[in-house]
């Protein structure tokens, strides 16, 4: 459902790449667009026309966020398993009216937080299970971009903003990583002159021990940092992001060896070999297309899915503490 930036570079390739699921159709306004991408794919106007069919198992939801909620309360009204492209839904309330309706409905339900399969979150989650960096103590996650210039698209209309777009990301790799926190404190931002939404923000999450800060900006020039985690051990620093959102934006097919490759390797400082300086660490391949691989096989033979609902709740949940934080400018337990 939605044949946008998300519909067209992710779930499209993503799922055509995924033995065992067929993309049956798209919903587009726009069928030229779709049939340039996807010439044999059918194209419905509307969502009613694609609910109506039979052969179709499942929806995915890759619309503008305002819709997430009403079009998957839709798909599940017609028996239809349903995947949303995050944000999960606006609001923590709408979120939980959906989850209740899949339970009742007895329907697969899941959020698309693929960055769960990023290269470098994979290599610091082994890189913590390894032990070389003892408790993590500090924690920081940057997601910055350079993008200066204003863009007529709905991401930067009120309402919208890169907190909704990338906070989601941010959030559900801290939590993996950490578990829930104690308190949220939030500061939201627009930088840009003229902007209608938020293009900044930085996020403290703050544990009994552990302070994790997520970090997002479009008008960060240097913008190579994505990662800086220290520990009683040791510290691990990534520099660059992992490639496969840019190489599906090339057009390049998840199923090839080099899809997920990133040549960019992080580096480690150790307690004992701190002066020495740090040693690269190879990053663990990326593979988005674990998620749907879990997908299929969450609808064949049961189970959570790829991301339970309710891990996808406690994002909304720290999102929206987030959203208080930043309105009252105070902390705000979890």
């Amino acid at each position: 459902m939605g044949y946008g930036y998300a519909g067209r570079t992710f779930h499209a390739p993503l799922i055509a790449a995924t033995p065992g699921i067929e993309l049956a159709a798209v919903v587009s306004t726009r069928p030229a667009k779709v049939h340039t991408d996807l010439p044999a794919a059918r194209v419905f106007e509307g969502l009613d026309q694609a609910l109506a069919d039979p052969d179709i198992d499942l929806v995915v939801i890759a619309t503008p966020d305002p819709l997430h909620a009403p079009q998957a309360h839709a798909a599940l009204d017609a028996n239809k398993h349903v995947v949303i492209d995050k944000p999960f839904a606006l609001t923590l309330e709408d979120a939980r009216s959906v989850a209740e309706h899949s339970r009742q409905a007895n329907r697969l339900l899941s959020v698309f937080h693929n960055r769960r399969w990023d290269s470098d979150f994979l290599t610091l989650r082994s890189l913590i299970a390894s032990g070389r960096l003892g408790e993590i103590m500090q924690f920081e996650s940057h997601f910055d971009r350079f993008r200066p210039e204003l863009r007529d698209r709905w991401r930067e209309r009120p309402g919208a903003g890169i907190f909704n777009d990338l906070g989601p990301h941010l959030i559900d790799q801290a939590l993996l990583l950490f578990g829930m926190p104690a308190a949220v404190y939030a500061d939201l931002g627009i930088q840009k002159y003229g902007g209608l939404a938020d293009d900044y923000f930085h996020i403290l999450l703050r544990y009994p021990r552990l302070r994790v800060v997520l970090h997002a900006s479009q008008l960060t020039l240097d913008n190579s940092l994505r990662m800086a985690v220290h520990g009683t051990s040791g510290s691990f620093i990534k520099r660059g992001m992992d490639p496969q959102e840019q190489q599906l934006k090339a057009g390049g097919n998840p199923s090839y060896p080099e899809f997920g490759v990133d040549r960019e390797p992080g580096t480690l400082f150790e307690v004992a070999e701190c002066e020495q300086g740090g040693m690269p660490v190879a990053s663990i391949p990326g593979d988005y297309r674990q998620f749907y691989a879990a997908i299929r096989d969450a609808i064949a033979m049961g189970g959570p899915g790829p991301v339970p609902v309710e891990e996808a709740l406690n994002v909304m949940q720290v999102m929206a503490a987030a959203k208080q934080s930043h309105r009252g400018r105070h902390e705000v337990s979890i």
